[in-house]
């Protein structure tokens, strides 16, 4: 498979690879303004926390050059309203908050509204082409913990369609795959989206990795079979103690892999990590919509009256997870300490 990338900047518009349409059909959406992006989010057409961040960037530069005519005044509102607009959209997920503070940063810097579309442009470049470089790297570390012939579960999708284009969770087994180790995939399909059997498979399966898709119901088996040598999973937001939260089931994978003594690894880049945040119970987690899980591809599998619960993540405790994989390196114990010294410069 040609190296995968979700979202294009093309001056006057963003293209997205529509995420909802795969494996079926590979189908592009053309975003004219911080709107159709933000419907895009909505809809799940693009998704996976680096990936939103590097939208929200675009969404945002999107608008200045939608400006870039008028006044200075009127630019940095339609900048704001950009803004606004995106920052409604996913709550949990950090990048995209981080994103947009660094993309108003930057937009306070400039002292015209040519210079501030120019000025947001490179910005939003910059957010993707770093978060490409981040992903590689995070790859690479990860793949030292990764043994010859290793099988590795994951959850939902954390590879090339959730970031700028090589993934986190599945950048480990890409690199790890790629240094020729043989590593074997066990893919949740991750209900109720089925992120993992529709999304996950496609990557692995065309990056040449052996690839068995199982229900997220069987992992605990496939654990006390002796099936599964480490987990690696994305995240969505990380805290300053090493909370993780992430696609709904990521708990049961951490509790299921302690029982069984069974590495837990989480994958992601620095720009997930939020410590104004002490602990998990502090980020916010989103709801989504009960059709999601009423419904399978617009056919209803629950009865009418059925309540309908519907959490898009959950937060896993520090102390279940072995290491966190960073683009700064691999974070141990206690991650207090290391997560706060990853916030350093690279050395």
């Amino acid at each position: 498979m040609n190296e995968l990338t979700p979202i294009e900047w093309h001056g006057d518009h963003v293209r997205l690879l529509d995420q909802t349409r795969l494996p079926e059909r590979v189908v592009h959406l053309e975003c004219a303004d911080a709107q159709d992006i933000a419907d895009a989010i909505n809809g799940m057409s693009i998704r996976g926390a680096p990936a939103l961040g590097v939208a929200a960037g675009f969404a945002v530069a999107l608008e200045a050059v939608r400006a870039r005519r008028g006044d200075l005044g009127q630019a940095r509102q339609a900048v704001e309203r950009a803004a606004d607009l995106i920052r409604a959209t996913r709550p949990t997920a950090r990048n995209l908050f981080w994103a947009l503070e660094r993309m108003w940063a930057r937009a306070d810097t400039v002292r015209g509204a040519e210079e501030l579309a120019e000025a947001l442009t490179q910005e939003a470049l910059a957010i993707q082409r770093e978060d490409l470089e981040s992903c590689r790297r995070i790859g690479d570390f990860g793949a030292k913990l990764v043994p010859q012939g290793a099988t590795v579960l994951t959850h939902c999708n954390a590879g090339a369609l959730a970031t700028a284009g090589y993934g986190t969770a599945l950048g480990v087994i890409r690199s790890a795959h790629r240094q020729g180790r043989q590593v074997r995939a066990l893919v949740d399909e991750t209900r109720p989206l089925l992120q993992g059997a529709r999304l996950t498979a496609w990557e692995l399966v065309g990056e040449g990795v052996a690839t068995t898709v199982i229900a997220d119901s069987a992992a605990g088996w496939c654990m006390q079979k002796g099936m599964v040598d480490l987990v690696v999973v994305g995240a969505d937001r990380i805290t300053a103690n090493g909370d993780v939260a992430n696609k709904i089931g990521t708990y049961a994978l951490a509790v299921l892999a302690c029982q069984h003594g069974i590495p837990f690894y989480v994958a992601a880049p620095r720009s997930t990590v939020d410590l104004t945040l002490a602990g998990g119970e502090d980020i916010p987690i989103e709801e989504r919509g009960a059709e999601e899980v009423s419904t399978i591809a617009g056919v209803r599998v629950t009865p009418e009256g059925a309540a309908i619960f519907n959490p898009a993540f959950d937060v896993t405790p520090h102390g279940l997870v072995t290491a966190i994989i960073t683009d700064r390196g691999i974070c141990d114990h206690p991650f207090t300490k290391s997560l706060a010294a990853s916030a350093g410069e690279r050395a």
